[in-house]
């Protein structure tokens, strides 16, 4: 009872400020797509042989790198349902345009790190015929529009610290062609997949650097500019935005208050609402909703999903669904993809049900409207 109080209080302190529409809109913002976690079910085993923890969460358990079955199940499933425009529910699948070269940094004897871009990555792993055809046909049918969640979804500073060290657990990770499972302890401040996060401020000027680069590759892979930027772990610091206005980046995915580090363990707040404007005239985009269907029971995520909608329209905003790839995912268990697959299809039909005159949008699109009523002073 206390813990569904705060989720309702939470839920709408979250909506009271910002841009407002009487549009009902609603957008799937949804993480860790292209990132490879988990090679296969084998290298999960092998893992596990080696002392990793590999059930302590759902991501040591299920999440790995999205194929052609994952794909064709999801895209079914957006397609199962229309808004009242005739559009098919769309998810916005913030991307790792780029994966460790498990070959090169082997082959160089465990220097330093490598990355190579996704379709390569795509193309040489086994199970994964026709995958990157498939990405490609889902951003032509507007079904799958993917923005930018860092060029890959993890600390390179961390990396080659540990692999200078030739740690043990790193190795094994690489010798399974996986990144997962790494002890936590290894730093408090820069878990091994956040890839924007640092010890000292002064590590943001290489982060900079990477975050251009990862946006030239995006660019590369996708054939068009990223708009929206949501960093692996969702923390990075502002003084980044500069270099995401530099390279394109016009909406930022964010949390109402974000804790947001400024070096050695020094914390501060930054409060941010749906559509507001930072200083390189970007706008922050709130995650307002959440659907997890592997993390709780999935009627329970439907519901809780559904009343956060209705919380959302409530206050006159666009409903942002947060979510991430681990729900859809089948390629270390089946019955994981069919469990999310079914649960979102169950969500999307209740969606149209109870709001006939729902729009579905991709978080860029959502952005964009956003900046143009306010050209036009519709706040």
């Amino acid at each position: 009872m206390i813990n569904s109080f705060k989720r309702t209080l939470a839920s709408n302190l979250k909506n009271i400020v910002g841009w407002t529409t009487n549009r009902k809109i609603i957008v799937f913002s949804v993480d860790d797509y292209g990132n490879i976690r988990i090679a296969s079910q084998k290298a999960r085993m092998n893992l596990g042989k080696s002392g990793f923890s590999i059930d302590s969460n759902r991501f040591e358990r299920y999440d790995g790198l999205e194929n052609a079955n994952d794909l064709t199940a999801l895209f079914d499933a957006l397609n199962s349902v229309k808004d009242k425009n005739g559009r098919s529910a769309v998810f916005t699948p913030f991307a790792n345009c780029a994966n460790i070269d498990f070959e090169a940094v082997k082959k160089n004897n465990y220097d330093k790190y490598r990355y190579e871009l996704l379709p390569i990555t795509l193309d040489k792993l086994e199970g994964y015929h026709g995958t990157w055809n498939l990405w490609r046909e889902g951003i032509n049918h507007k079904l799958f529009i993917p923005q930018f969640h860092g060029r890959e979804h993890l600390n390179i500073k961390l990396f080659n610290e540990l692999i200078s060290k030739k740690d043990t657990h790193l190795l094994a990770c690489l010798e399974n062609e996986c990144f997962t499972g790494l002890p936590l302890n290894y730093s408090k401040l820069v878990p091994f997949n956040e890839a924007y996060s640092f010890h000292s401020f002064e590590e943001n000027v290489e982060l900079s650097e990477i975050l251009t680069e990862g946006l030239y590759e995006f660019e590369k892979v996708f054939g068009y500019r990223a708009e929206n930027f949501n960093a692996p772990g969702a923390y990075e610091h502002s003084i980044l935005e500069k270099t995401m206005s530099t390279n394109g980046i016009k909406f930022i995915d964010s949390i109402v208050v974000k804790k947001e580090h400024q070096g050695n363990g020094i914390y501060e707040n930054k409060f941010r609402y749906m559509g507001k404007q930072n200083k390189y005239n970007q706008r922050y985009l709130i995650r307002n909703c959440v659907f997890e269907p592997n993390l709780v029971n999935s009627k329970d995520s439907i519901a809780r999903c559904l009343k956060e909608i209705e919380t959302a329209f409530f206050w006159k905003k666009p409903a942002i669904i947060g979510s991430h790839r681990v729900n859809f995912t089948g390629i270390i268990e089946e019955k994981n993809r069919k469990l999310g697959i079914n649960a979102l299809t169950e969500l999307l039909k209740e969606i149209v049900k109870k709001w006939p005159d729902i729009e579905f949008m991709a978080a860029n699109e959502l952005g964009n409207l956003i900046s143009l009523k306010n050209k036009h002073n519709e706040f």
